[in-house]
């Protein structure tokens, strides 16, 4: 998806945690990070949104490229 950036804070790894996304010319912060695990592509990460949304954010680091993937209403 060309419309996506994701803000991260980058501290003893190059994305230790997501920030902000910016998707769908909008900005949203994070405002938390439920779950973290790394893939032999790259980091991934489920955050909540500060509007309650949840995302699943990939990165590809061969691609220098994020996937978002959206969960459901009602899906935990």
């Amino acid at each position: 998806m060309t419309d996506l950036t994701v803000e991260l804070y980058s501290g003893h790894r190059l994305a230790d945690r997501p920030l902000a996304v910016n998707w769908r010319g909008q900005r949203w912060e994070v405002e938390q990070v439920l779950r973290e695990w790394r893939t032999p592509d790259g980091p991934s990460f489920d955050v909540l949104l500060t509007d309650e949304r949840r995302l699943r954010l990939e990165y590809n680091e061969a691609q220098d490229r994020w996937v978002i993937r959206e969960f459901p209403q009602g899906v935990n």
